[in-house]
């Protein structure tokens, strides 16, 4: 499903897209094509692309064509994904030690249009960081590689 949504493929268009997309939430999935998690989630996002037309912009990266964001928001587990309003980063606490970006795939569309919602409705009300609306048990567990460095 990733041939229905839109491809950034170099720094220049990551960094275009940061400054361009106004009054939505800008989504950056950071993964590879010819993977089955990033596929997975991949059809979410195709599938509710069209729902949240007025309150997202959903873009794929490509952690192998641009390097320097995977660098910098220390992309190791794909697919990872990345939120941003008016140019702003935007975090959300997931019940995790990382509240830079959320890695692996949504369990359902709902969990995924939820989540959304929360980061626009904060955004708009000037917060920098929310909540996770999502179960706790349907957010992927992981270590963090540099945890205790």
């Amino acid at each position: 499903m990733s041939f229905l949504l839109p491809k950034l493929g170099s720094k220049k268009e990551v960094d275009e897209a940061i400054k361009s997309v106004a009054e939505k939430v800008l989504v950056l999935r950071f993964g590879r094509d010819e993977d089955l998690v990033c596929m997975q989630l991949d059809d979410i996002l195709a599938k509710t692309s069209h729902d949240l037309s007025k309150m997202a912009a959903i873009f794929l990266v490509d952690v192998n064509i641009v390097p320097v964001y995977t660098q910098y928001f220390d992309i190791s587990y794909i697919p990872s994904t990345v939120f941003f309003f008016n140019g702003q980063h935007m975090k959300v606490d997931y019940g995790s030690p990382d509240h830079t970006k959320f890695v692996g795939s949504f369990k359902t569309k709902q969990d995924f249009i939820d989540l959304i919602e929360v980061i626009y409705r904060g955004a708009m009300r000037g917060k920098l960081i929310v909540r996770s609306p999502i179960d706790p048990k349907n957010i992927p567990k992981y270590d963090l590689l540099y945890q205790g460095i």
